[in-house]
């Protein structure tokens, strides 16, 4: 659910706060000559299906402050383009959330939020298109679609907006896009633009100039860290599709259908970077002209990440899974670039660690520590918030002076 900016974030150490004044790091300042703790900028990403970006830097403040309750603390929750894009950007983005219902991947009606801004509009794609939105006993991946993100974008054109930033991550699709560019008017012969990736296999001819005509002068940013193509061993099926439930021996005839649309719309286009991103979700605003940039960057931009970084002594980072794919453009990834450029020691607290003290370091990341070898896997589930607390109050232990 996207955060109500007015709405009140308990901590262990003051009143509560707004989630505005808590991702904005603001905090009570003490007279002269009083004791002073460690200053420490918390900036994690969502534990994925337990706590938000916002709730897991709660946590983490809550425990910290156990330890060392004069602490100065910043708190930046942060976001790479996936799930939490808008909880995080309504946090520190003023602007006003606009409720809109859309189609979701199987068609069902799905509630979403534009986060407007000016004449700029921040939508993330994963809420009309997201993994999380179908049971997994449920997900259909082939016939999946994106049709309720191009519904989205015509929400946010129809309200104002001339520039509009798209979150993508955490998709349930495969459909190149295909659905979104029909929401926007493109049409197809022969096949279904809006029927997932099998409804690009029997297509014809695409159209694609009812869209582009609707979105004249529109300025599409697409904000993603995937950097793959759209087709082949690197494509979008072909390294993500697993996760979405195409199984190996889908693959070769998924991305087949994939190549068939890319033929009929443009061929060169599915070999850019970042095409790949969202199950080729990044193809079609790739078609739309939109300007690619990293997902982290540009939350990090927004949350002032680099400014907070240069007032604190340690950086806290932390997701559900420290892991290789952790190195790719995500959140901790970023954040301990920024960290290591404002030459701070950066921390990792994450649900699992899966990566070694080597590629830790390679990352910039001094040390991590894990909610499952500190309580169990049972606990940290049963009580995220609870075992991350714990944990950053373990953190606290050798890292606060």
């Amino acid at each position: 659910m996207p955060v109500d900016p007015t709405a009140l974030a308990a901590t262990s150490h003051g009143p509560a706060r707004s989630v505005r004044e808590v991702a904005a790091g603001q905090h009570h300042h003490r007279r002269v000559g009083e004791d002073v703790g460690m200053r420490v900028l918390i900036a994690p990403d969502k534990f994925a299906g337990t706590l938000t970006a916002v709730e897991a830097a709660a946590a983490i403040e809550e425990g910290w402050r156990r330890r060392d309750p004069d602490a100065e603390v910043l708190v930046a929750p942060m976001a790479d383009g996936g799930p939490g894009f808008i909880d995080v950007l309504s946090a520190v983005v003023d602007g006003t959330l606009l409720s809109v219902t859309v189609r979701g991947p199987l068609g069902e009606d799905t509630p979403a939020t534009v986060l407007l801004a000016g004449e700029t509009a921040y939508v993330e794609t994963a809420q009309a298109c997201g993994l999380h939105l179908v049971e997994p006993k449920q997900r259909r991946p082939e016939a999946a679609t994106t049709y309720g993100v191009g519904q989205l974008i015509a929400a946010a054109v129809d309200a104002g907006a001339k520039r509009i930033v798209l979150g993508l991550g955490g998709s349930g699709t495969n459909d190149a896009g295909a659905g979104m560019l029909a929401a926007l008017g493109a049409t197809g012969a022969g096949g279904s633009l809006d029927a997932g990736a099998a409804g690009l296999a029997s297509l014809t001819e695409v159209d694609l100039e009812p869209a582009r005509t609707r979105m004249a002068g529109i300025e599409f940013v697409a904000a993603s860290d995937v950097e793959n193509p759209m087709l082949g061993l690197r494509g979008a099926t072909s390294v993500f599709g697993a996760q979405k439930g195409i199984v190996d021996n889908r693959k070769p005839e998924v991305d087949g259908w994939l190549t068939h649309f890319a033929d009929l719309a443009d061929r060169k286009t599915a070999d850019r970077k970042g095409a790949g991103a969202a199950g080729g979700l990044g193809y079609a605003l790739l078609l739309l002209g939109a300007e690619r940039v990293s997902g982290i960057d540009l939350v990090a931009e927004l949350t002032g990440l680099k400014e907070k970084a240069s007032r604190v002594d340690l950086v806290l980072s932390g997701e559900g899974a420290f892991d290789f794919q952790s190195r790719d453009g995500k959140v901790i990834a970023g954040v301990a670039k920024v960290a290591n450029d404002a030459m701070r020691p950066c921390v990792v607290l994450a649900g699992k660690v899966l990566i070694g003290s080597r590629e830790m370091r390679t990352m910039g990341v001094e040390s991590a520590y894990s909610l499952v070898d500190a309580v169990g896997e049972t606990q940290a589930f049963a009580d995220p918030h609870g075992s991350l607390a714990a944990v950053a109050e373990r953190v606290a232990r050798t890292w606060a002076r």
